[in-house]
């Protein structure tokens, strides 16, 4: 999921707006897209005697949690020239500060992290630009918003606003390139999460097949050898018809399509389903319907070995998909591998997703990303 990030950024020492603009570009590399920044404040340092502080804040969208968002800020911070000194009391003069905010509406309260930032309300310098980021932002803790929360402050320092801006990088889609991409895979290999993950953080529009609503399937199960070309003939129509009204009507409000199957699954499938002679018979068809289909500009397939496969079928626990052989995933497989390796002008992507985790672990989903960013 998309979370929003509120963080304040400081800096009263060296090239200060310089360190500013370092951390908003580290923020946009390590934690997420950046949604808006807000204008630069100077305040005197406070809590302590130093220099000037140059101070704004900003939102970020992230996949990240609470903690992975403090973990990148303190790699930041660290790669800024940052030095916490342990034994120090007090606060210190520092090349970049980076503090959370807000995290959506969380409220949280461990050893290493509590957001809302406790002193948040008491500080003018962070809530004077956190006011022109969103100034009906309610206190989860407070139940205040963070206009009501400057007006009230016992905060009366001075604070500055500059005529000097910031900006933060233009977030350039890593799909930018391509108008349909379709993530295919083995039963059980995460296709369709994927898909549906890419589909909500990259504005894209989203086309999943509709096998569980087959009435065929659980049959098929019980019974290949009667219920096959049934099932195969369904499935080839249904997502003739899907793809190609979905596909000729585009969104204007979407930046590109993104599927959890594509159609030639159903000539790979058929050619283990059914016998010689039904798919001699099939394969006509298909290609009739085929041709007119529009094809992606990407094919991105997920590779699991079978045993991750199996422990993923039984996981999410669909009862006509337990008896599933490891015979008939690897006979999926080399199918999939066949048709990768004998359509040449397709332009495919393999990526091995065996020992990845791309739904609890935000590196292993963005690794994904890159290989097709790379691509």
């Amino acid at each position: 999921m998309n979370h929003d990030v509120y963080i304040s950024l400081g800096s009263n020492l060296g090239n200060r707006k310089a360190y500013l603009q370092q951390a908003i570009e580290g923020i946009a590399m390590r934690v997420g897209n950046i949604i808006d920044v807000a204008p630069i404040y100077e305040t005197p340092s406070w809590g302590f005697a130093g220099e000037a502080f140059l101070n704004t804040c900003l939102v970020c969208r992230t996949f990240l949690s609470p903690e992975e968002v403090l973990a990148q800020l303190l790699l930041i911070e660290q790669s800024l020239g940052r030095e916490r000194l342990q034994n120090t009391k007090g606060y210190q003069s520092r090349t970049i500060d980076l503090d959370i905010l807000f995290y959506d509406d969380l409220i949280i309260n461990t050893e290493r992290l509590t957001v809302p930032h406790p002193l948040l309300h008491h500080r003018k310098f962070v809530l004077k630009p956190l006011d022109k980021l969103n100034n009906q932002k309610v206190h989860p803790l407070l139940k205040k918003t963070v206009s009501e929360l400057l007006r009230t402050t016992n905060d009366t320092s001075p604070v500055q606003r500059l005529s000097d801006q910031l900006t933060f990088p233009a977030q350039k889609s890593p799909f930018f390139h391509y108008k349909y991409i379709a993530i295919e895979g083995n039963i059980g290999s995460g296709k369709t999460t994927l898909a549906t993950k890419i589909a909500e953080d990259f504005n894209a529009k989203l086309i999943l097949e509709q096998f569980s609503e087959n009435p065929f399937l659980p049959k098929f199960y019980e019974n290949p050898k009667q219920y096959g070309f049934t099932l195969e003939m369904s499935f080839l129509t249904e997502r003739y018809q899907q793809m190609r009204e979905q596909l000729t009507q585009m969104d204007l409000f979407k930046e590109f399509v993104v599927s959890d199957y594509d159609i030639f699954k159903s000539l790979i499938f058929s050619k283990i389903t059914l016998t010689d002679d039904e798919f001699v018979l099939y394969r006509k068809l298909f290609y009739i319907l085929y041709n007119q289909i529009i094809k992606p500009d990407l094919y991105v397939f997920l590779y699991q070995n079978t045993e991750r496969l199996i422990e993923n079928i039984k996981k999410r626990g669909r009862a006509y998909e337990q008896n599933i052989s490891p015979d008939y995933l690897k006979r999926i497989h080399y199918g999939y591998l066949d048709f990768i390796q004998k359509n040449t002008a397709i332009h495919s992507l393999i990526i091995d997703v065996t020992d990845l985790d791309f739904v609890k672990h935000y590196n292993d989903y963005n690794l994904i990303i890159e290989k097709i960013r790379e691509k």
